[in-house]
């Protein structure tokens, strides 16, 4: 297949400086959890994404300096000749596959962690009668003198020549999110009285200063680019009219202009759900700063569709396809497209796992498993080994996200015959009712790419429809039995946090309901009810069912013991708006309160100081805690004696079905039995890679 004529124009090389890009493809800076802590990963991880298509491959923000020490979150610090040879490898493993490397200089500022440096935090302005303290880190920062204006300056160009000397091409000097230089250009950060602060011109004149130098420095050799956030909500940032000017004032000194939005206090307005903000949102607002420079502009705005992406470079409101989220989904995005199989492309479902994960210490993603585990785990987003003795074959029971991800596995490793059966008439399991909720539609997407792999093998069946016990299975013929059967919602309101039911809450009670009788039997209580929904998940479903019922014209109130409600989906940068829109709707909550008992039409609790609490209601829904469905697994393995006689050589349970946990995981707990499906013991994953930070680097100088 050949590259589709409307895309084209996407493989159309660019030049930036000395340096050409081999397509409009960018992979922009996004953090990993690694850095240069495990440059092994590191450089593994970045190393596929060149290998995919993508043009350049950046670093995650690269700290200049220990007084901008991010530890423990995921900087690629870049100090010394030390961090220079971990760097080296990472630009080695890019060039490899003909990609240009990019790093990215950063200066966090008054946001700068500094937990292992100590220093001080610095910034435009210190606390005063007239200026509020940032409000991350709670602390004070000190406010920058000239001498540390320049230290700072210093160690940015310091940094761009070290990044020269280890092979960079690109070094992205960073003005946005909220940090040091976005300090300085914000009035709300930066009431200095000195050049450095008053007019907008004065307030750039630190970042412009700083971009003179490394240009100065290395720009013979290296493209020049810059990272800035062209509009921020709230107080603490410039305006998309001051980013215009601010581009007009720098467009001399870079070749590369890297635009993107908001700060490290609005992430989600750069890095935006699916579930909140459609596709490509942002394009329009780029392409209005685009029209002021005469350098190449890569922008981003979640965009997974090839189509859309060729529009945009078309019509001139971008140059470059800048990506984070898509290669983690697809690296081999820019590859598919190129040769015409779009239909392939894992695309980003924009629920932000891909965020939650880096506090959790890896890079994961709900689409695509082998994201972070090119290095720890030998993975392949495109290969699979075939298997040594393909003559299986393989019954998968259930056809959730693990079920399917077990199946399409174990069939593209050549087993001679897998069958993918559920009991209903569609792939997808829980994923496709909750799907139904609203915003939540692009969630199917990980359904839909599923569903065209599994047409394309001819060794996987999907047989629906069809419900098996464990006789059924007994007498199936298989030789191999994956239990993927899922979890199902308690009905008995035991939480994480009390391990017991609800007191008084009577068994099949009618005005009581789960998550299940709502989305998938289309349960509802009587038309004018209050309803009550219990959330101590605190992310999708209890936010999710509460908005649902309100659309409907229910009156709802939430009660939930977290602090607030979707607590859980601070990570996932979804919160706020969820919050919002629950607020719109009328909906009522009640924090920090766990119930403790039942009665019919009341629910009481405590509150965080077990002050008591007391609801009167008509239906209470309990978005508590999750079971698996295991009941056909225990019934298979607790008969040894009958799983020989029908000559079924193992039988393995994954996702849900084994433990109920986030969607990725599940996901990936089908994806690693299809890995290491002829292990002696497929129950228990392999041991993976760890870095030893010096036999890294050992091993590397001896290469």
């Amino acid at each position: 297949m050949s590259t589709a004529e409307h895309h084209k124009i996407l493989f159309e090389p660019i030049a930036i400086g000395p340096k050409t890009l081999r397509n409009r493809f960018y992979n922009v800076p996004h953090g990993t959890a690694y850095g240069t802590l495990r440059p092994g990963t590191w450089a593994a991880y970045r190393a596929v994404r060149a290998e995919g298509g993508w043009a350049a491959v950046s670093t995650e923000f690269s700290s200049v300096g220990p007084s901008s020490d991010e530890w423990p979150l995921h900087s690629s610090d870049f100090w010394d000749e030390e961090d220079a040879c971990r760097h080296r490898l990472m630009v080695d493993s890019v060039h490899d596959h003909g990609a240009l490397a990019s790093i990215e200089l950063h200066h966090g500022g008054a946001q700068a962690l500094r937990r292992l440096s100590r220093e001080p935090a610095l910034s435009a302005s210190g606390l005063s009668s007239e200026v509020p303290p940032p409000s991350y880190p709670p602390e004070t920062p000190k406010t920058m003198t000239l001498d540390d204006i320049e230290r700072v300056q210093r160690s940015f160009v310091n940094a761009a020549v070290r990044a020269r000397d280890v092979g960079y091409d690109i070094v992205d000097v960073l003005a946005g999110y909220g940090y040091l230089f976005a300090q300085f250009l914000s009035p709300f950060h930066n009431h200095r009285t000195d050049r450095y602060g008053g007019s907008l011109e004065n307030r750039a004149r630190f970042w412009l200063e700083t971009l003179s130098q490394v240009r100065g420095a290395v720009g013979a050799d290296c493209a020049v680019a810059t990272r800035l956030s062209i509009e921020t909500q709230g107080p603490w940032g410039h305006s998309i009219d001051d980013s215009v000017a601010l581009v007009r004032m720098g467009d001399p000194l870079v070749d590369l202009w890297d635009l993107n939005f908001g700060s490290s206090l609005d992430w989600e307005t750069d890095i935006s759900p699916s579930r909140l903000f459609p596709e490509g949102r942002n394009l329009e607002r780029i392409g209005r700063v685009r029209r002021a420079t005469e350098k190449p502009v890569v922008g981003v705005s979640r965009l997974t569709s090839p189509d859309l992406m060729a529009q945009a470079v078309r019509s001139g409101l971008i140059d470059i396809v800048g990506s984070a989220r898509q290669s983690i989904a697809d690296p081999f995005f820019p590859t598919k497209v190129q040769e015409g199989r779009t239909e392939d492309i894992r695309e980003c479902m924009g629920i932000n796992y891909c965020i939650s994960s880096l506090d959790r210490g890896n890079l994961a993603c709900a689409q695509n498993a082998t994201a972070g585990e090119e290095f720890r785990r030998g993975w392949h987003p495109e290969r699979f080994e075939p298997l040594t003795n393909p003559e299986v074959n393989v019954l998968v029971v259930g056809a959730g996200p693990a079920g399917m991800e077990a199946a399409i596995g174990l069939a593209r490793r050549g087993a001679e015959m897998v069958h993918l059966v559920d009991a209903t008439e569609h792939l997808g399991g829980h994923l496709r009712p909750v799907a139904g909720l609203s915003g939540m539609r692009e969630w199917t997407r990980f359904i839909d790419h599923r569903q065209i792999q599994i047409d394309k093998l001819p060794n996987l069946q999907f047989i629906p429809s069809t419900r098996l016990d464990a006789t059924d299975v007994r007498n199936y013929g298989a030789s191999h039995v994956v239990v993927a059967t899922g979890a199902r919602w308690l009905r008995t309101g035991a939480t994480p946090g009390t391990h017991a039911p609800l007191a008084g809450l009577v068994e099949d009670a009618d005005w009581v309901y789960t998550p299940e009788q709502l989305i998938v039997e289309d349960q509802r209580p009587a038309e004018g009810s209050h309803i009550t929904v219990y959330d101590t998940e605190g992310y999708y479903m209890g936010a999710g069912l509460a908005q649902l019922l309100a659309d409907e014209g229910y009156e709802v109130a939430v009660v939930t013991p977290h602090v607030q409600v979707a607590a859980e989906a601070d990570m996932t940068l979804e919160s706020p708006t969820i919050r919002a829109a629950l607020h719109r709707s009328g909906v009522v909550v009640h924090r920090n309160i766990s119930l403790t008992a039942t009665h019919r039409r009341r629910v009481v609790g405590l509150g965080e100081f077990d002050e008591p609490f007391s609801l009167e209601t008509d239906a209470l829904v309990l978005v508590t805690m999750r079971a698996p469905v295991d009941k056909l697994y225990q019934e298979l393995i607790s008969d040894r004696e009958a799983l020989a006689d029908s000559e079924i050589q193992a039988v393995h349970c994954v996702g849900d079905a084994l433990s109920p946990r986030a969607m990725a995981e599940a996901m990936f707990d089908g994806h690693r039995l299809a890995r290491e499906f002829e292990s002696p013991d497929p129950a228990i994953a392999h041991a993976y890679k760890r870095e030893p930070l010096r036999l890294t680097l050992q091993g590397y100088r001896q290469r």
